[in-house]
């Protein structure tokens, strides 16, 4: 339990979480180093990477949670776009050290919960919120983030002031300011992360972007 609360305490201090998807494992594992490089000390791999455990195990041997913070090879490598306990379990073993869902799914958080692993699964509801919070959830995932405006948040929390509310898909460096302000413990950014190295093949966007990302996460929590 200790290690889940460490992971968490890390993945919220992190505040952005890079979400990577790619072609192959070669690729995304190219494209984590970057985003860490830049700054972004929380790496998402999502399974719909072909060798996604693959590339898991590669980061897990290069970085870890434990190692100093201001040392190069700090970060927190976890698993997304997981969808039953299964795969949960493979990407663990693979070195995952927590994990996303696109959805709510009652048996995939009683398995990383057995484990002590975080997991933050996708929600949309008050309903969906109040259920992963009484399994034990630390942080939700609100997805698609798209769909909502950063005043959400605050809706959430006159019900549930205890939950830990994290948007994914449609945080831009337009408006991430809006959804810390607004009370998100942290953000995932996806697809404006790495659009221009895909677009390009240029990956050092990568790092410029992930910089790009901290600063705005810092200058918000300092307001």
């Amino acid at each position: 339990m200790l290690n889940k609360l460490r992971v968490t305490g890390a993945v919220a201090e992190a505040g952005v979480v890079a979400v990577l998807r790619a072609d192959s494992a070669e690729e995304v594992v190219r494209m984590a180093r970057h985003a860490v490089k830049g700054g972004i000390k929380a790496i998402e791999i999502t399974m719909t990477v072909p060798g996604a455990l693959r590339a898991i195990e590669q980061l897990a041997s290069e970085y870890s949670s434990q190692a100093d913070p201001d040392s190069d090879k700090y970060a927190i490598i976890g698993v997304g776009t997981v969808l039953d306990p299964e795969t949960a379990r493979a990407a663990i073993l693979a070195g995952a050290e927590f994990v996303v869902a696109p959805a709510f799914n009652p048996d995939t958080i009683k398995l990383c919960n057995r484990y002590a692993v975080p997991i933050m699964p996708g929600t949309m509801t008050i309903h969906e919120i109040q259920s992963a919070l009484e399994l034990g959830v630390d942080i939700v995932k609100l997805f698609p983030g798209s769909v909502y405006e950063p005043s959400v948040i605050s809706a959430i929390k006159g019900p549930l002031p205890q939950a830990n509310v994290m948007p994914t898909g449609g945080v831009s460096l337009g408006n991430l300011r809006e959804w810390v302000k607004a009370g998100a413990v942290a953000v995932g950014i996806g697809g404006d992360l790495t659009k221009e190295a895909v677009r390009t093949g240029d990956f050092s966007s990568i790092e410029r972007q992930a910089q790009a990302y901290v600063q705005a996460y810092r200058d918000a929590k300092a307001e």
